[in-house]
């Protein structure tokens, strides 16, 4: 089994083009809101490093982007404890996947976290910083001071370029996205 990470800016479409290669995917942001969503224990041990911004499971976003919008530490006390758990999940999937020809690793911290193999092929998603910041003020709940704390428990994209195997220039346009997305499994194979 082959494994794909896809890394790249937050908005610039690593979940879009993770859907494209048609193999399993890991998405980690959604195995972090299903943790915060059904696993009580997590919030426990939230709740518990941080008493005061919690009041009832499952874990609320608005008090998440608040605590760690009032507290710089508080996002590092969080990860802490999500992480792991993240990590134990992505384990599960490989696990459960072990017999497929590629796995997709979407994982916006998947150097910062070191979850990154030897063999892995790593895929940079480059996206002008104009396209994403207008798709970023489209999400539902967008909050520009909680995507600058993201970035910043992020490595500079410079330097994940540089780690990754191919780049994809996304222009947002689904003819070139699939173009790419061919190629590349191409070139692997």
């Amino acid at each position: 089994m082959i494994r794909i990470a896809l890394v790249g800016d937050i908005g610039s479409g690593k979940s879009y083009f993770s859907k494209l290669f048609g193999f399993p995917v890991f998405n980690a942001d959604f195995a972090v809101a299903e943790i915060y969503k059904k696993n009580k224990q997590c919030f426990k041990d939230i709740k518990k490093k941080l008493p005061n911004y919690f009041s009832k499971f499952p874990l609320q976003k608005e008090e998440l982007i608040t605590c760690i919008l009032s507290n710089k530490k508080n996002l590092e006390k969080i990860t802490k404890i999500v992480h792991p758990l993240v990590k134990k999940k992505m384990d599960l999937f490989i696990n459960k996947n072990k017999k497929n020809k590629f796995v997709i690793l979407d994982i916006p911290l998947y150097f910062e976290n070191k979850l990154n193999l030897k063999n892995d092929i790593v895929i940079f998603i480059k996206s002008p910083k104009t396209k994403v910041e207008k798709i970023l003020k489209k999400r539902v709940n967008y909050n520009k001071k909680m995507i600058t704390e993201l970035k910043k428990i992020q490595w500079p994209i410079r330097m994940k370029e540089k780690k990754s195997n191919f780049i994809i220039k996304n222009n947002f346009k689904h003819k070139k996205a699939l173009k790419d997305v061919r190629n590349i499994l191409n070139n692997i194979l």
